[in-house]
């Protein structure tokens, strides 16, 4: 029989940052195909040893992944683990891509992950349900069913249980979709929390450690 044939991976060294068991870490790529990469844990995150490693993939096998020089980012599943001499390194297979990234991660300051859940907003009153298109630490994206009459800087409260978070947002554009869709950004203002769980920064740390994606 047979053997199934791999993709062509070709050997690389690019910088990247993978989201995982609730910490951003530095990856070194070592080499890519059109299906995935291999990359090593690399610089102070290297000390994320192995069984660390193993604990958040059996919780979760899915993570966020930034390559700021390739301008790519999306979700991958972490298919293998493997450990030589010091360093840790991971299998991951490419699920959901965005090309091209690089200005709108600039202009908006933080990574935006496609996620889609429900959750509640207020407008004049009443109560709408509302799913999310993206989400990141600064604010989110909404689809509403329904043709609503909003104006850009409203401040407004909302309830999203997907993440533990509720509070006041701000209105930042509005997008009437045909006749029966409202599409939104929405800013954080305050919130019942100071901490968003699950959702990463990948963006230059304001002390200017580390590598800068620009």
């Amino acid at each position: 029989m047979c053997e199934k044939e791999r993709p062509y991976r070709k050997n690389i060294t690019a910088y990247g940052l993978i989201y995982l068991g609730g910490e951003e870490l530095e990856i070194s790529v070592k080499n890519l195909s059109i299906t995935g990469l291999l990359a090593e844990l690399e610089g102070s995150d290297s000390a994320y040893g192995i069984d660390e490693v193993i604990k958040s993939v059996e919780l979760s096998s899915m993570v966020d992944l930034y390559l700021p020089e390739m301008r790519v980012a999306g979700d991958a599943e972490v298919m293998r683990i493997d450990q030589t001499d010091d360093n840790v390194c991971l299998a991951l297979d490419f699920r959901n891509l965005t090309y091209e990234v690089s200005n709108l991660l600039y202009k908006r300051q933080s990574y935006r992950k496609s996620m889609t859940a429900p959750g509640q907003i207020m407008f004049k009153g009443k109560k709408y349900p509302f799913f999310t298109k993206n989400v990141s630490v600064g604010g989110l994206t909404i689809m509403v069913n329904d043709n609503i009459d909003v104006q850009p800087d409203l401040v407004t409260i909302f309830d999203f249980k997907k993440l533990e978070i509720r509070g006041e947002v701000r209105v930042v554009w509005v997008d009437h979709v045909a006749d029966d869709f409202t599409l939104m950004g929405l800013q954080y203002i305050h919130m019942a929390t100071e901490n968003i769980s699950g959702i990463p920064r990948f963006f230059p740390r304001e002390d200017g450690a580390g590598k800068s994606f620009w």
